[in-house]
């Protein structure tokens, strides 16, 4: 079959990126976060002191702004221009922003666009690529060749979640406020006029809530090469 194009949607917290990498890693497939494009847009708003909640301004700074996304599931990068923002895009005041952001309809539009000239880019290449998001299977690849909805219990996607802040950051999150985060932001993200996080009636759930991240990925890689299956 053709390069395949996976498109992987879910909450946050959930292990969606770990998920994806590994599977990506494994099957020497291109890898495309594209939260992350949209923390690079935020990034941009903030450094030109734009409020992100003046929708006018944001789109403005959207329609401008130059995106590199760097596809290797072993190093993801994301570069504003010149400038790479691949760690400056998970600081707490893009992740304060990012929802407000992610919005606004002239950004989605834009981003889409450009995830969609990443996807043929990759095919045109003989690669596949596994693209994770929050809208991915149902508006950026409604017709991907496989489509995932990744999710956890919010109780340990919490754990999860205050444990790698912990390891990253040496302080220790408490786990009860690092839930209501998570759930705030699956809300604002479910709730949205356009693009809201939604599973794709045709998607195939993985729940992470209790097994390991390597029998995640063995479950995905079990899916990605049943593509290849004759029928």
């Amino acid at each position: 079959m053709r390069a395949p194009v996976i498109a992987v949607d879910g909450t946050a917290g959930s292990g969606k990126s770990s998920v994806c990498r590994g599977v990506a890693s494994a099957r020497g497939l291109r890898y495309l976060d594209t939260g992350a494009m949209y923390r690079a847009v935020t990034w941009a708003v903030l450094e030109a002191n734009a409020d992100p909640h003046d929708a006018d301004a944001v789109a403005a700074i959207a329609d401008k702004v130059v995106l590199i996304s760097g596809t290797d599931p072993a190093a993801p990068t994301i570069h504003v221009g010149d400038v790479d923002v691949t760690t400056a895009v998970r600081g707490d005041a893009v992740t304060a922003a990012v929802s407000a952001v992610s919005a606004v309809p002239a950004v989605r539009a834009r981003l889409v666009a450009v995830q969609r000239e990443v996807v043929d880019a990759a095919r045109a290449d003989a690669f596949g690529v596994v693209v994770e998001g929050r809208d991915i299977t149902t508006v950026v690849l409604p017709d991907a060749d496989l489509k995932l909805f990744v999710t956890a219990d919010p109780a340990v996607r919490a754990a999860r979640r205050a444990a790698q802040d912990a390891e990253r950051e040496g302080e220790h999150p408490d786990v009860a406020v690092t839930e209501a985060q998570l759930r705030a932001r699956d809300a604002k993200d479910s709730s949205r006029d356009m693009s809201p996080l939604a599973q794709a009636a045709d998607a195939a759930v993985v729940d992470t809530s209790h097994v390991t991240l390597d029998e995640s990925i063995a479950q995905v890689i079990a899916l990605v090469d049943a593509l290849a299956e004759p029928s």
